[in-house]
Parts: structure tokens; sequence; C-alpha cells
């Protein structure tokens, strides 16, 4: 049988909306009939790359944010049942890595040995009628969640969640975290902010429609990135700098920023992959004592509470819905900046 599928098959070419045969499941896999399929920035920086900057074989089909019902189950396949509605954990390690069996593939030890990175990375993904899944492991129950909401907790509610939980430990009553690009990921780190830590949550953006959609996710103040942003952050911090801050564009712009409002001891979150770089020197550069992570997606278990937050109705994904067969203009929109929060695909 024929399924249609956004496949990538030139590097630097538009990907083509194409049939191919439906997959059938072997040994562990599990098939999903895919509901809904997140659109990121990270799609884009695959479907732009020159050849040989990523380890991937073409053609593959895009989408790692993935949402749907389980279709059929291989043989061997366990922990899942055909009809059962799930969200992709879309990091697919290695398997048998310390950092895998522990559920962190996002982490896995021989990430730099292998030829994907996960679904949609190398390896087909969900932006397709259906989705091939090597193992129930990568797969998290949803319940009556809807799709459009589901899919991008894959991502964007997760990498959020994991950046937020690994500064945690330093937000607590009365500190300040400061949310630099309230996009698909950022309005969900405000969210999580506001449903995991004590902290006064601050936002930042070049756009009055993402400072709307900062408030509406929960806020306490939203700014434009001007000349004085720093010096407004920092009164609204009591003046000493935010605790934590989150960049979620990682540009020049955004970096200089973020260490300007940063107090000295304070954590620096880098998840956006805009261009922009650090360089270590002299003292009075860099705030004193500041402490720099770099994270990267999250765990499975993450996800589960995710999702668990998403059900409470803590966490809700502001989407803009387009069907498989509009992915040109979806794409477009998110290359132009005109997405509204996160991009969804829904198969016609």
């Amino acid at each position: 049988m024929k399924m249609r599928a956004l496949r990538l098959t030139d590097w630097g070419g538009a990907p083509a909306l194409v049939e191919v045969e439906r997959p059938v499941p072997h040994g562990a896999e599990v098939l999903v009939r895919v509901e809904a399929a997140g659109l990121c920035r990270s799609d884009l920086h695959v479907i732009d790359a020159p050849p040989r900057a990523l380890p991937y074989r073409l053609p593959f089909t895009l989408g790692h944010e993935v949402a749907g019902q389980i279709a059929a189950l291989g043989p061997d396949a366990d922990g899942v049942e055909a009809g059962d509605r799930a969200v992709l954990y879309g990091p697919w390690g290695c398997g048998s890595c310390a950092r895998c069996a522990a559920g962190s593939d996002n982490y896995c030890d021989r990430r730099d040995t292998l030829g994907w990175h996960g679904a949609g990375l190398g390896r087909d993904g969900g932006m397709a009628e259906y989705l091939l899944v090597p193992s129930a492991r990568h797969l998290v129950p949803i319940g009556d969640l809807p799709a459009d909401q589901a899919a991008p907790l894959s991502d964007a509610g997760l990498t959020s969640y994991h950046a937020v939980a690994g500064l945690r430990h330093a937000l607590d009553e009365g500190t300040t975290a400061v949310v630099i690009g309230v996009g698909g990921l950022g309005h969900l780190a405000v969210q999580a902010l506001r449903a995991t830590t004590a902290s006064r949550v601050l936002a930042v953006d070049v756009r009055e429609d993402a400072l709307a959609l900062a408030d509406r996710s929960g806020a306490d103040f939203g700014t434009l990135m001007r000349p004085d942003t720093a010096r407004v952050l920092r009164a609204r911090s009591g003046g000493v700098g935010a605790d934590a801050v989150f960049d979620f564009v990682g540009a020049p712009q955004t970096l200089e920023l973020a260490t300007s409002v940063l107090r000295p001891g304070g954590e620096l979150a880098i998840v956006g992959s805009g261009g922009g770089s650090l360089t270590v020197s002299k003292p009075g550069v860099l705030p004193p004592g500041f402490r720099l992570s770099l994270p990267f997606w999250g765990t499975r278990q993450e996800l589960a509470a995710v999702v668990a937050l998403a059900h409470s109705g803590a966490l809700h994904v502001e989407t803009e819905r387009f069907p498989l067969s509009a992915a040109p203009e979806a794409i477009d929109r998110l290359r132009r900046g005109r997405a509204r929060g996160r991009t969804v695909l829904v198969p016609d």
C-alpha cells in the first residue's frame, strides 16, 4: 500500500510530497498512523544544509515532532497495543549505551558515530501518513490529548522543559528568569517556569505579537529588544540582574543581551542556534561566576512529565495548523518569521 510523505531528496532543495510504500513493522517495530507532526527551525536547518554537513543519507522523510495512533505491531513489540495513542520520543540513540539505557537518548554516548540523530533527522520521520518506530520505548502515551497539542510536546515542549529543569535549583522564591525569544519553544518555557518554579518570568522578543503570546503564557513582564533592554530587565529584577537566562535564539545580539543582564553567579542556558558565540577572555567581559549550559532535547522520563503537565492544563501549545499538502506554505511562513507559536502539519 502507498502513503504520502514529505521527503528530503536533495541537499539544499525543497522537500517533496511524494507517494512511498507504507512501512510494515517487523521485530520490535511499531507502525503509527500520524495524526499531527510539528514543524520547527531544526527542520529548516536540515532542509538548508549543504552536502556532507550532516551525517544523513538521502532520501528520508522529515518530521521529529509526531503524535498518532498505534496502527500495527511487529511480532516482538511490547508495551503498547493497537489503538493506543502516543507521542514520539524523537532523539533515537544507539539504544545500548548507558545514556540510552537510562532514557537519555538525547545524550547518547555514540551519537557522533551514528548516521542519524532521530526521527526525521536521518531516519524517516512523521511528516507522512504513517511512521515506523524502531521500538515502543520511543513512544509515550497521551490518552485523549489532542494530537496537535501532543506532537509539539515532543520537541518544543520537551526541550523547553529540559532547559528549565536543568536550572530549577537556581529559581527559588524571589529570583528572576529571563526568556529571550518567545516562539514555538520560548512560550512553552514561560509556561514551564510558571508551572515548576517560583521565579519571576521576564520575556524578550523583537515582535509585538510574540510579547502578546508571552503574556498569554503567563510572563510577568515582556519587552521588545531595544538598546535599553538590559537596563529595563535589570530594573525589573530589583537592580541585581537575572538569576537565569534562557536564550532560545542564540544570535550575537541575544547572547550579548543575555550576558549583560545576567547577575554574577547566574545561569545561562543557550538553546537557540542563531549563529552567535561567546568568547571566554579577561575578567569583566562575562559575568563573574556564571555557569553555561547547552541543553539538548530531553529524556523520555521528562517527556512523560511534559505530557502530564499538558493534561493538567499547565502547558498549552499555541499552534497554527496546516494540511500536509500545504507543507511548502507552512515552511515558507516559518522561514519568513511569520509562524505563530508552533506550526503543525495534519495529514489531509
